[in-house]
């Protein structure tokens, strides 16, 4: 379901959020991100929808194609995400943060497990992961190793839990 995310403390408002068959930062998430918006991929690899019980997966360029989530790496614990949909709004807060590596299939299953952080648990609410690259960090340490999409190593991602729910 297309949605618009807002994040108040980053002052984002209103980023397209496209969503797609797939998984995160396959080759048509990472299309969908070079046009300036965010992707959210389900399916049995994704993740689900806005609100959904278990992992509603959000991925946008830091650096490229606008960056809308440049500021994405400040965003702290409590920090509150809104999304809204054609037919509610739902609020998350920002409860932790993870690193994933493109290099290593645990932390990938990590990373879009439908409980964040616990491949094969079951989940019981609904969580928000909202992820990017971490090009500036990597480089820093010296590592330039990318992907077949241009992905650095790792990605830096913020993880939260539903809050609120409402109609529109």
């Amino acid at each position: 379901m297309p949605a618009r995310l807002s994040v108040p403390a980053l002052g984002l408002r209103g980023l397209e959020v496209v969503p797609y068959r797939g998984r995160t930062d396959d080759g048509p998430g990472t299309e969908i991100q070079d046009d300036g918006v965010a992707a959210s991929p389900h399916g049995p690899q994704g993740g689900t929808g806005p609100g959904g019980v278990g992992n509603y997966q959000v991925t946008a360029h830091r650096n490229t194609a606008g960056g809308p989530f440049a500021t994405l790496p400040e965003l702290q614990r409590g920090a509150r995400v809104e999304v809204v949909t054609k037919r509610a709004v739902f609020v998350y807060r920002i409860t932790d943060t993870r690193e994933t590596s493109f290099r290593s299939e645990r932390s990938l299953a990590e990373q879009r497990a439908a409980v964040p952080g616990r491949p094969g648990v079951t989940p019981t609410r609904a969580m928000i992961t909202l992820s990017t690259c971490a090009t500036q960090e990597d480089h820093a340490e010296g590592n330039y190793w990318a992907d077949e999409f241009d992905n650095p190593e790792h990605r830096i991602d913020k993880i939260g839990v539903l809050v609120s729910a409402r109609p529109r």
